[in-house]
């Protein structure tokens, strides 16, 4: 099951919610302006983010985005998209994070989860839903990928 925009779809449950059930963001085109303000934030103004000239020379050809601005993009643009009624607890981690390819300005990307698996905790109140996240580049390619834990409440 894909849905593609999660406000069309019925509120799921925790008993309802599939393994491999799959949604999908609406795009956002990173900007110029993303990219400054993400090296401003962090202090990271390595060339390959911040030197056009530099840029150039490297395999991607331009200036790239910090690995960590696709994982913190990733992350908020996948909040909400399981249109779940157990409320979210907390966020537990993000573990086998991979980057395969360069975003960079101009990029439209999607966010992509999958329900990878689910679990109810000991006391039976609560339980972990583990969300596969993937970048998506406009043709559908995988730019990042990991796995990302969250805990609800079951009532």
């Amino acid at each position: 099951m894909t849905i593609a925009d999660p406000a069309m779809a019925q509120q799921l449950t925790y008993d309802t919610l599939e393994i491999g059930a799959s949604f999908v963001s609406k795009g956002r085109t990173l900007t110029e302006a993303d990219l400054t303000i993400y090296s401003m934030l962090t202090g990271d103004w390595n060339p390959i983010h911040s030197d056009a000239e530099y840029s150039k020379s490297t395999p991607a050809g331009a200036r790239t985005f910090h690995g960590s601005f696709g994982i913190a993009l990733a992350l908020s643009m996948s909040a909400g998209l399981i249109p779940l009624q157990a409320r979210v607890l907390a966020a537990l981690g993000v573990e086998c994070w991979t980057w395969k390819k360069p975003l960079l300005i101009g990029d439209t990307i999607r966010v992509r989860l999958t329900i990878d698996s689910k679990r109810v905790t000991s006391d039976s109140r609560r339980a972990i839903i583990v969300r596969r996240i993937d970048v998506l580049l406009t043709d559908g390619e995988v730019a990042q990928s990991g796995l990302a834990s969250l805990m609800v409440d079951l009532g």
